[in-house]
């Protein structure tokens, strides 16, 4: 669309690591948020300044750097289960120097809750990992969150699919059904105040009231 693509031209390019960063994600063909998506979310966090910020999903690290840029004084802890992935987040975030603000761990994020609670209570939470998981995420982690805090979710309208899954394949469709429950579930929750933003791939706010 050419609001996407105007949209898209304002915004900066990276340079050096992450630019780098970028171009391996592409090549290896590694899910990273869409340059709107992730510099709407770096907005975020430099209006919320959250001390402290959990990401469900890290994968090479791309998205957890891009919120320590927006807020160097956060800490950030964020658990991936894909070995290779961990191992390369590790080397990226290493090269960056931030491997004392940003704390990785490496399982399944439905069975790290313990380990996550010794790390204190978050003021924003980031689950970008599992499509069809995202409500047993939000359950988990919830109640290790402060007063006032954040949540976002990524990729809540999954390329389109969860309007129309009619050209999507049985994958596909599978989990865009499952994302779709999940943003119904989430936007008519009485406990908590939701807005989507048709940004990226689709990006949902959430507070508690």
């Amino acid at each position: 669309m050419e609001q996407d693509a105007y949209l898209k031209s304002l915004l900066p390019s990276s340079t050096g690591p992450l630019a780098h960063m970028e171009s391996y994600a592409e090549e290896k063909n590694i899910p990273i948020m869409e340059p709107a998506g992730i510099h709407f979310l770096m907005q975020l966090i430099r209006m919320h300044r959250p001390e402290r910020i959990l990401e469900i999903g890290t994968a090479i690290g791309y998205s957890a750097l891009r919120m320590l840029e927006a807020s160097p004084g956060s800490k950030v802890v964020s658990i991936e289960r894909d070995e290779d992935r961990y191992r390369d987040a590790q080397h990226f975030i290493n090269k960056q120097g931030a491997e004392d603000r940003i704390h990785l761990l490496f399982g399944d994020a439905l069975e790290l809750k313990e380990e996550v609670r010794k790390e204190g209570c978050f003021d924003f939470l980031f689950i970008d990992a599992a499509k069809g998981k995202y409500e047993e995420f939000f359950h988990l982690y919830e109640p290790l969150l402060s007063e006032g805090a954040v949540i976002v979710s990524d990729n809540v309208l999954f390329k389109g699919y969860v309007a129309d899954d009619s050209h999507a394949n049985k994958r596909m469709a599978k989990i865009a059904r499952k994302i779709r429950n999940f943003n119904n579930w989430l936007v008519h929750n009485p406990d908590y105040h939701t807005t989507i933003v048709p940004i990226g791939d689709g990006v949902a706010i959430t507070i508690k009231k």
